[in-house]
């Protein structure tokens, strides 16, 4: 099974609403608190592993979950989608 990671750098007002929907889609999450970005405002980054097939569903949960900002530079996610080479849950 070919896995990708999804790294989504997101507000932290998304933070819950996003964790939240992926989870309750079985997707594994992880939030790491980072900062960043215009005027160093607060940010999350979630770690999302997926098989290859999910990951346009992922992606979608994301966008769905992220309310649009009203400030026209500040967009709602920056989202990275990694080849994992390797994967193993021990």
């Amino acid at each position: 099974m070919t896995m990708k990671m999804i790294v989504t750098i997101i507000k932290d007002d998304d933070t819950d609403a996003v964790s939240d929907a992926l989870t309750n889609q079985g997707y594994h999450v992880t939030r790491i608190a980072s900062s960043g970005g215009f005027l160093r405002q607060g940010r999350s980054t979630l770690m999302v592993g997926a098989p290859a097939e999910e990951v346009d569903r992922a992606l979608q949960i994301i966008d769905e979950n992220c309310v649009p900002s009203i400030e026209p530079m500040i967009r709602k996610a920056t989202v990275f989608v990694l080849d994992v080479e390797y994967f193993e849950q021990i």
